[in-house]
């Protein structure tokens, strides 16, 4: 199958392949047929499978090659890093053609982004809060909306965007054409394509079990204290075949810190955090995606607009809040049809926040295996090589290169002490 079989004119097509892109995903193959009908669309499909250009190409497709200098298309995403990424997307494929794409999202400043509306953009890409600011304000036409895409419909329910969302559907034409993508469909979901979408065509792209981790991720579960946790880190990402990885903290404070510990240690890390102003959250996506850091240590709201293909592990420093936060989480890997590894550390005053996470998930980890950064079983269980240190070298990297979080350090001494752990369960625990 091609996007040349699903009727997508060879401009497009072209532009895609000159990026590598010649294959459609299953949420494509079902989706773009369907919404280039004209048809209203539920796409209920797991993070990471190619959703952005299953409702992409259709709309880009249907708003024609020279299309009039006015906004048809509103592309809803609850967050800044998930826009920019559907925006980029979009652009690529709309390359060969004269439509234009405008990011409309919070942390930038107004003038830039009334200036680009004022100017025209077929394709507004934003995120409902700056949207709705700039509908109120009167520089965006919610009336000239022909296409209404809400991505990520649960991540929008679960971030409180339901409110924002339904002023949006309110205001725009009901003639509209509207398509929503979602991982999992709760109740307000399907409410809201009900009461706003006309007889919607439902498809899922993985089967009925939308609630599963996916199947090729391969997770790893363990019982961690948290004075060890930093030592316990650094080994893994001297995993064998790890190439990105993004670990998850709790909180903002715990994420900027702990991004300081690895580069203290010799790791190519940054960081992404709500303390983070937009410019700086950008120059760390930037960094991420161009392999210039292979480390992102991030908050879960701030990087639920990650959507990197190759990241190759996640980390979860603690235990997620629910099994929803969890399969946030580990979706962030094992993208795009390719492998990944999930690793949940989890403290003795959480184990029993995890054994409902495990219950609820049907996973086969309900007692965590005791985990200390010097057991044997970790390295065996990781690839890690017996020799790694908690540090990295950086002495006899070229320059202007970071290390490979899965590279061996060479043999050398460090000023930095680790303390030991042995493998008994720590007092009063």
């Amino acid at each position: 199958m091609t996007f040349r079989d699903l009727g997508i004119d060879e401009d497009i097509v072209t532009a895609l392949e000159d990026r590598g892109i010649t294959s459609p995903f299953p949420i494509q193959e079902q989706a773009i047929p369907i919404a280039m009908t004209g048809k209203d669309l539920i796409g209920q499909a797991k993070t990471g499978t190619g959703k952005t250009l299953g409702f992409g190409l259709p709309v880009i497709q249907r708003l024609g090659l020279n299309p009039e200098k006015k906004h048809l298309a509103l592309i809803v995403v609850p967050t800044r890093e998930l826009a920019q990424q559907v925006a980029s997307d979009l652009v690529l494929a709309t390359s060969n053609r004269s439509v234009e794409v405008a990011e409309i999202l919070g942390g930038k400043s107004y003038e830039q982004q009334i200036e680009e509306l004022s100017a025209g953009r077929q394709i507004i890409v934003g995120t409902p809060g700056r949207l709705n600011d700039l509908h109120q304000k009167g520089h965006l036409k919610y009336s000239e909306v022909e296409y209404l895409v809400l991505d990520e419909a649960d991540e929008m329910l679960d971030l409180g965007f339901l409110p924002d969302i339904e002023k949006i559907f309110s205001a725009t034409p009901k003639e509209k054409q509207t398509l929503l993508f979602s991982a999992t469909m709760p109740d307000p979901i399907l409410t809201l394509a009900r009461k706003h979408q006309h007889k919607p065509v439902h498809i899922r792209a993985t089967g009925e079990d939308q609630q599963q981790t996916k199947a090729d991720i391969k997770q790893f579960v363990y019982r961690a204290h948290k004075l060890d946790k930093d030592e316990l880190v650094a080994k893994i990402l001297q995993s064998k075949d790890i190439d990105k990885a993004i670990i998850f903290c709790p909180t903002k404070r715990q994420a900027s810190k702990l991004g300081e510990v690895l580069t203290e240690r010799g790791f190519s890390a940054t960081t992404l955090h709500g303390d983070m102003g937009q410019p700086a959250r950008e120059r760390s996506m930037k960094a991420f995606r161009e392999n210039k850091k292979r480390i992102m240590v991030a908050t879960e709201v701030a990087a639920r607009g990650i959507d990197v293909d190759d990241v190759s592990h996640v980390i979860n420093y603690s235990t997620p809040e629910d099994d929803k936060a969890y399969l946030h989480r580990t979706g962030r890997t094992g993208r795009a049809g390719k492998k990944g590894i999930a690793i949940t550390l989890v403290d003795w005053d959480d184990i029993n926040r995890w054994k409902m996470i495990n219950k609820t998930l049907e996973l086969d980890f309900d007692d965590p295996l005791e985990t200390y950064s010097s057991s044997p079983h970790i390295f065996e269980d990781l690839e890690i090589p017996k020799d790694a240190k908690g540090f990295l070298s950086r002495k006899t990297e070229p320059r202007g290169q970071e290390s490979k979080p899965g590279s061996a350090p060479p043999q050398q001494k460090s000023r930095r002490r680790t303390r030991s752990y042995s493998q008994s369960k720590p007092s009063g625990k």
